[in-house]
């Protein structure tokens, strides 16, 4: 902008030596001063009244310099009517031309007022929007409030029976050493089913993950031991694809675990039997936003992340029920079958690790759920 002020001005300050050196060559030719009009012209371009004011000046006594050089007799009078013409023409087009780019100045403020308003708007709809839609979620957060409480309440007891049982059953001298390892998994479980029901009854004010560096087999190894003998008993094949090597994985073990039992769960209610389930690790290079989401949680992450994908080969979902997976209560399950709360709770834990939790699926192919968590490379990472 500097520049171009300059450069107008530069022109101007020509155009008014040009002129002046015509007048001085040409004094009785009057018709020469009406172009001390185009510096002004120009000047005006500038928005600036005192610059004007200067301009219009030096005009006006330019044009009444021509009278200092000498006339023929009788021709004076005549002169300075004509100058005086001249001058008034000067001081008109000053003004008309400042009040036409002050105008000018004018409708582009209110101009970029009006942008700037209609961003507020824009910024102030947008933040409307968010506040109803986190007013939707506590309200969908309350009601998963009471429903627990009331399902905790009823589930409570049978539940202290059954560790009752388990725990004299473990106490059997006849207990084979098979059999004893599955008791201690049904042990394990059923502790697990408690804390599930905890966190849940906090689910209005859920309790934050305790993460740590874990190696990944730790996270998955146990989850594909639990849920085998489920895959086994419907004829659903499940394979695990990890590499050597690994990153470590920035994870609370025990909310990891109940991210990927509903995953599993949910890939074996949807595929049929004789299907196939994978569950494939990998890592890769972090993008920006994952870097940013991953460092406000783990610091010491580096610049890759871990990716879980659980891949079967059932029968898929619409890419409109796909969208509204991860809302709560949203279930393609039949009535009695699911809550619709497991992908809404699982997403929250995997948000809350600093990570993200997405869905593929295409109807009649099967699903890919893919979980991304902050990983830190402590060996050659496999990269996938």
């Amino acid at each position: 902008m500097m520049h171009r002020n300059h450069l107008i001005l530069t022109i101007a300050v020509a155009c008014f030596l040009v002129i002046l050196v015509i007048e001085e060559f040409a004094p009785v030719n009057v018709v020469g001063a009406y172009g001390y009009v185009l510096p002004i012209l120009l000047v005006a371009i500038l928005r600036n009244r005192t610059l004007m004011l200067v301009t219009v000046l030096a005009c006006v006594v330019a044009t009444y310099s021509g009278l200092l050089q000498p006339t023929k007799p009788g021709r004076f009078q005549a002169a300075v009517i004509n100058r005086s013409v001249v001058a008034g023409v000067l001081l008109l087009v000053a003004y008309l031309g400042m009040s036409w780019e002050e105008r000018k100045a004018r409708e582009a403020e209110a101009r970029a007022a009006l942008a700037q308003e209609t961003e507020n708007l824009l910024k102030a709809n947008a933040q409307l929007v968010e506040a109803k839609d986190q007013l939707n979620r506590s309200e969908r957060l309350a009601a998963v409030g009471q429903l627990v409480a009331s399902v905790a309440h009823e589930v409570g007891t049978p539940l202290h029976s059954i560790a009752w049982h388990v725990q004299a059953l473990a106490e059997e001298p006849a207990l084979t050493s098979d059999m004893r390892k599955r008791v201690i998994v049904i042990d394990e479980q059923l502790t697990r089913v408690v804390r599930i029901i905890q966190d849940l009854l906090s689910s209005t004010r859920p309790r934050q993950p305790q993460p740590k560096w874990l190696p990944v087999e730790q996270v998955i190894s146990p989850v594909a031991v639990l849920m085998e003998p489920a895959f086994h008993a419907k004829e659903i094949s499940l394979t695990v694809v990890m590499p050597e090597h690994l990153p470590l994985l920035w994870a609370d073990a025990e909310k990891m675990h109940q991210v990927l039992v509903n995953l599993l769960a949910n890939a074996l209610a949807a595929t049929p039997p004789h299907g196939i389930v994978t569950v494939s690790v990998g890592s890769r290079p972090v993008s920006p936003d994952e870097l940013e989401r991953g460092r406000r949680v783990a610091e010491a992450m580096s610049p890759l992340v871990i990716a879980i994908a659980v891949q079967d080969t059932g029968c898929g979902m619409p890419e409109a029920d796909a969208q509204k997976a991860f809302e709560p209560f949203f279930t393609t399950k039949a009535v009695g079958k699911g809550t619709g709360l497991g992908l809404f709770l699982s997403r929250e834990t995997v948000v809350a690790h600093g990570g993200d939790l997405s869905i593929e699926s295409e109807l009649g192919r099967g699903t890919t759920v893919t979980m991304i968590l902050p990983g830190l490379q402590t060996e050659p990472a496999a990269m996938a």
